[in-house]
């Protein structure tokens, strides 16, 4: 069975592929105009990906991923003026509003519980949680960007540890909570972000002592590991 590609790997891959037009660009190796002006489909394409794989539980942010990239890519294409934009933007305005209403019913239902031993989870310019209870958790990939997520691991157990989760924050963050009595390893990269370990439980003194294992990469936000 095909392994499923996760939401980091695609954010990264959109990641680099703006790193890479950039360098050609700021090199003169190689003119980028014409591909420069398709850069906002791909943050379409992720926020499409985005609502697909959280089975549209996940619905603010990325919307608003998608209209913001999607009105950017028909200014570049030449499709919608300035003045249209000027028009419409006060659904913007709607979409806020939309979003603290959205915030407001997910405060007063139930965190969603999954019971996959792989998690993939993404907030886009909004939050996502959920709630693991495999017995068997392996680990997987939690990645905020302009928005939250909160991973809940009280419920999980770990059955050949170490379970590997690795988090990635741009301008958003991140908070993972753990049973009491897992031992955890951190290996997080910060670059302008921080990384907080409010925990009362053990901390392991390597990688394999640990039940899990926390790393990645945070810019510009903010990684909790509490229980």
């Amino acid at each position: 069975m095909a392994r499923r590609i996760s939401t980091q790997a695609i954010t990264g891959t959109i990641i680099v592929i703006v790193g890479l037009l950039l360098l050609l660009s700021t090199t003169g190796i190689y003119d980028v105009g014409n591909l420069w002006r398709y850069v906002p489909s791909l943050f379409v394409l992720l926020g499409v990906w985005a609502l697909v794989n959280s089975g549209f539980r996940n619905v603010t942010g990325p919307i608003v991923l998608i209209v913001i990239a999607g009105t950017v890519q028909l200014l570049a294409l030449d499709l919608i003026t300035g003045e249209a934009i000027a028009s419409w933007w006060p659904v913007l305005i709607i979409l806020f509003g939309l979003s603290l209403l959205f915030g407001r019913f997910r405060q007063e239902r139930r965190v969603p519980a999954v019971s996959t031993d792989d998690v993939d989870l993404i907030g886009v310019f909004a939050g996502n949680e959920r709630r693991i209870t495999s017995e068997s958790f392996r680990g997987g990939t939690a990645t905020a960007l302009f928005g939250g997520v909160d991973v809940d691991l009280r419920d999980a157990a770990v059955a050949d540890p170490p379970a590997v989760l690795t988090v990635t924050a741009l301008f958003g963050g991140a908070e993972i909570t753990v049973p009491r009595d897992w031992t955890v390893a951190i290996d997080v990269l910060p670059v302008l972000g921080g990384v907080e370990d409010e925990r009362r439980g053990p901390t392991a003194a390597s990688a394999e002592d640990a039940d899990l294992v926390v790393t990645g990469f945070v810019a510009f936000g903010g990684i909790t590991v509490k229980d």
